[in-house]
């Protein structure tokens, strides 16, 4: 990616996905988008990143790390006025760095904070991809099966496919493998019947946003697997890094849903699945309310309703 256009269309044809990683790649693509701009005046490049931030934080509207991201590149700019365009470039480069650094340590707490979840032999279902595949670490979702993993434990993953994008079949389970932790791959409508049959212990799911009152947003299908664990009796965890709570978005009522092209449904792999003509929905995400989620796992704790989301308040299990 060398271009402000490269880097946004990589965001939102979902080259990159994954709400830390939109961010880590943001961060730095802005910092890529600018260099060509070096000797530009500075009140024309600080102008230049103004507009370069607004594009890539508007490339997809659901995952809050986006514009929290940009909005922190920004703030660094702004805190030294008086920086040549030159010298904001090497701040922006050790912001976006940061950036990258902290999200690999998040990865990490995440895990830590979650490995009492899992206990030897545990079997988890998870929902889409939120894994090493979309941070720049370990993962959110699966931070604590590869903590567990390391701690001798033995884990196995369910994994939903994911439609109608298949990021559970096609990244969850080849980042598994490839780990050599064992999974497998359930169509999405498979997910409760196994919980009625006791096959699975544990719930744990990313997020791209989160409310301040815990409903979260995650890929298409989680609500239904929260509904299933529910009646079920099976805890459903959302692990997500403290930049994904959205503090200013009081309910998931508030959180815009991105709505993608419905030739995503009707086609699979360029072949068409769905008669031509075919009206179909995609929206990429829903929203699971917080009565459904038993605990949020972030990298400063683990929550429980109701939600504070503070540090002094955060509840440690």
């Amino acid at each position: 990616m060398r271009t402000l256009d490269d880097v946004r269309d990589a965001i939102s044809t979902l080259a990159v996905r994954g709400a830390p990683a939109i961010g880590v790649a943001a961060a730095i693509g802005l910092v890529v988008s600018l260099l060509p701009f070096e000797n530009e005046a500075g009140v024309l490049f600080r102008a230049r990143l103004q507009t370069h931030a607004g594009i890539l934080g508007a490339a997809r509207p659901t995952a809050v790390n986006l514009p929290w991201a940009m909005a922190r590149m920004s703030a660094r700019a702004g805190a030294n006025p008086v920086a040549s365009s030159a010298e904001l470039l090497t701040l922006l480069r050790e912001e976006a760095t940061n950036i990258l650094d902290e999200d690999r340590a998040m990865c990490e707490s995440i895990g830590a904070h979650g490995l009492p979840f899992i206990p030897d032999g545990t079997r988890v279902l998870t929902h889409c991809n939120a894994g090493a595949l979309a941070t720049a670490g370990i993962g959110t979702a699966l931070a604590p099966v590869y903590v567990a993993q390391r701690e001798g434990r033995r884990v196995s993953v369910f994994a939903n496919e994911t439609r109608p994008l298949l990021q559970g079949s096609r990244l969850t389970a080849w980042e598994l493998g490839r780990a050599g932790i064992p999974v497998t791959i359930l169509t999405d409508g498979m997910a409760a019947s196994l919980m009625r049959a006791h096959e699975i212990d544990v719930v744990l799911v990313g997020a791209d946003r989160v409310a301040a009152n815990g409903d979260t947003a995650n890929k298409i299908g989680t609500y239904a697997v929260a509904v299933a664990a529910k009646h079920h009796g099976i805890p459903f965890y959302v692990c997500a890094p403290w930049s994904t709570i959205d503090r200013a978005t009081a309910s998931g009522d508030a959180i815009a849903i991105e709505q993608r092209s419905a030739d995503e449904v009707r086609f699979a792999g360029g072949t068409a699945v769905a008669p031509a003509g075919a009206n179909a929905r995609n929206p990429a995400f829903d929203v699971t309310p917080a009565g459904l989620i038993t605990g949020v796992i972030t990298d400063k704790g683990v929550y429980r309703a109701p939600y504070s989301f503070t540090y002094e308040m955060r509840s440690r299990d």
